[in-house]
């Protein structure tokens, strides 16, 4: 079992947008779109805790890596939830409330310029549970950077999609080994 204190717990939803979940996404990818209902039902089960809910969204202004010297996304990967673009916005399949906290990032780490650890540190919360997309790129790196500013990242395995089921394995075994847990919905209790 993995406790937690409803207190001091959020949930961390990365990146369930249509670019990445929806069948006309431009990063569309099934095993994303599989685990829709899985994350809601663990957003579900946190908000019946009266635990933290975050969202984050990935969000790239169209000349976001114009000038950039290494680091760019649009090569990669082709351009992506453009700003602006229904690609950007959360699948409407999540009960996204009022109060809920919404992170828009650039980049595959939440924390990197943005306010989510000081949000996170203004509402006394230690321990992130990691629901979304993709296992291996922004769940590993967003859950990675928590570890590395000491809060406790547990990646929930059964509301992570991925590309390929090897990914996921990979993204798993690694958080687990270097940085973090990994739990399942199943397995979390809330003191």
């Amino acid at each position: 079992m993995s406790e937690f204190d409803p207190e001091r717990t959020a949930v961390v939803v990365v990146d369930m947008q249509n670019g990445f979940c929806h069948p006309g996404g431009s990063l569309y990818a099934p095993k994303s779109e599989a685990v829709v209902d899985d994350v809601a039902a663990l957003v579900a089960d946190v908000r019946d805790a009266g635990a933290a809910v975050v969202y984050t969204r990935d969000v790239h202004p169209p000349e976001q890596f114009d000038d950039a010297h290494y680091y760019d996304e649009f090569d990669r990967w082709g351009e992506h939830v453009v700003e602006g673009t229904w690609e950007t916005e959360l699948v409407e399949e999540l009960d996204v409330r009022e109060d809920d906290h919404v992170v828009v990032k650039h980049t595959y780490d939440a924390f990197h310029q943005t306010e989510l650890e000081g949000w996170l540190d203004a509402h006394g919360i230690d321990d992130l549970l990691f629901c979304g997309t993709l296992a291996n790129v922004c769940v590993l790196h967003t859950a990675g950077s928590a570890g590395l500013r000491d809060y406790r990242p547990v990646l929930v395995a059964d509301a992570i999609g991925a590309i390929e089921a090897d990914h996921k394995e990979y993204a798993l075994e690694h958080a687990d080994w270097l940085f973090g847990e990994v739990t399942t919905r199943e397995e979390i209790r809330f003191e």
